[in-house]
């Protein structure tokens, strides 16, 4: 293999990366290999990460606390677009990686490395979002995925590898699961979950809250804050970015909100089975949607249904750092300038259900839309409305008629 002097290794301390400090100087030459870790709101899993890459071969190790920016400058965005990829995922793993990325192209122009390396495999997403991050701050920079290399061939290997190394490890065969947890989710694949007629087994793998069925039978009610698309405040009182989405996730959590379990099209081709926890994420999702329908004229709110599924794919596929995503967010930003108010939730057993909603830039008069009385609108007006909207009908029924005498 190609000689490096200096490899930056995107670290976590999970199975794959905490076996990749020692494979890499095995098999490039005993290269120096610095550790980074990106802060995303793992909490507990970064945890020792530095005495344990120090220790298993790394020189250095560098923790980047990437929090606010990820709140701030990747899941607001994505809330503002609605976006989603197939309907139901909330990009939590997707909209980490690209600023995890920037942050290895940071460190490896700080160090001088003349190569980055990651632990994605070769059947999953991340290692597309990974390396089009790179490459769109370091087109030349070489990219090292040993998973596409080397001689393992499955998590069991990877354990065994680990022992024989003495490399200690949080997992073992029984709670392997394939996880990635941020602020904004917790994603579970692989074991039981890789049969889809497994139901899965909640109580085993569920960290960030209960099921529906353990919620309290009592609901909670609550009411978010936006200004310009963005939730600024919960029940009144302002909070931070992470605040918020922490609080939400502690009520979300606690009421059975936001576990998806789904089989979705990963980017490479193949199905893949997950189920996801995002209890804050879907709170915020769910008011800003109810917030828009009496804050957005038609036209917009429609066109942003289209914009919120290629936004959800540019995410998914990787492809943050690209000119697309960027008008896009063009768009977005101008149609949530109105986005403005206060939504009323219930929380109750994994249901969200609207409460109520004001806005100081409300589209909705209840004057217009009123059965009673009004002065505002005639409703005689909708008889030349209907005849010139249905003419194409009208048309082709009568050239119908004389089509089939």
């Amino acid at each position: 293999m190609k000689k490096f002097n200096k490899i930056v290794l995107a670290y976590s301390g999970g199975l794959d990366t905490s076996i990749m400090i020692q494979w890499l100087k095995e098999n490039y030459d005993d290269p120096e290999i610095i550790a980074v870790s990106g802060d995303v709101g793992q909490k507990d899993e970064l945890e020792g990460l530095e005495e344990k890459a120090l220790a298993t071969g790394a020189s250095k190790f560098y923790a980047l606390d990437l929090k606010d920016a990820f709140v701030e400058d990747y899941i607001y965005p994505c809330l503002k677009a609605d976006a989603v990829y197939e309907g139901v995922y909330l990009l939590g793993t997707s909209m980490a990686r690209p600023l995890i990325a920037k942050g290895l192209v940071d460190i490896a122009h700080k160090e001088g490395a003349d190569a980055i390396c990651h632990g994605c495999t070769g059947k999953g997403n991340d290692q597309v979002r990974f390396e089009l991050s790179i490459k769109a701050f370091a087109p030349d920079m070489p990219i090292i995925a040993p998973w596409r290399e080397w001689e393992l061939k499955s998590r069991d290997e990877e354990i065994d590898y680990a022992e024989s190394h003495h490399i200690p490890l949080k997992i073992n065969r029984e709670t392997n699961y394939s996880k990635d947890k941020n602020i904004w989710h917790l994603s579970h694949e692989g074991l039981d979950l890789e049969d889809p007629a497994n139901e899965p087994q909640y109580d085993k793998i569920l960290e960030l809250g209960v099921t529906p069925e353990k919620a309290p039978d009592e609901p909670t009610y609550i009411t978010l804050h936006f200004e310009k698309g963005i939730p600024t405040q919960l029940n009144g009182e302002s909070m931070s970015a992470q605040q918020l989405l922490l609080k939400l996730n502690q009520l979300g959590g606690a009421n059975g909100i936001g576990i998806i379990d789904m089989v979705e099209n990963r980017l490479v081709g193949m199905k893949s089975r997950g189920v996801y926890e995002t209890p804050g994420g879907t709170i915020m999702y769910k008011a800003h949607a109810l917030l828009e329908t009496i804050t957005m004229d038609k036209e917009t709110q429609h066109f942003m249904q289209h914009v919120s599924v290629k936004y959800g794919e540019l995410v998914y596929n990787g492809q943050w750092f690209t000119p697309l995503r960027e008008a896009l967010d063009a768009f977005v930003d101008k149609a949530n300038e109105y986005v403005n108010g206060d939504v009323k939730l219930k929380l109750y057993k994994g249901n969200i259900i609207p409460a109520g909603m004001t806005s100081p830039t409300s589209l909705y008069s209840e004057q217009i839309a009123s059965f009673g009385e009004d002065d505002s609108y005639d409703q005689s007006d909708s008889k030349g409305f209907i005849n010139l909207f249905g003419l194409p009908i009208k048309v082709r029924a009568q050239q119908e008629k004389k089509w089939n005498k």
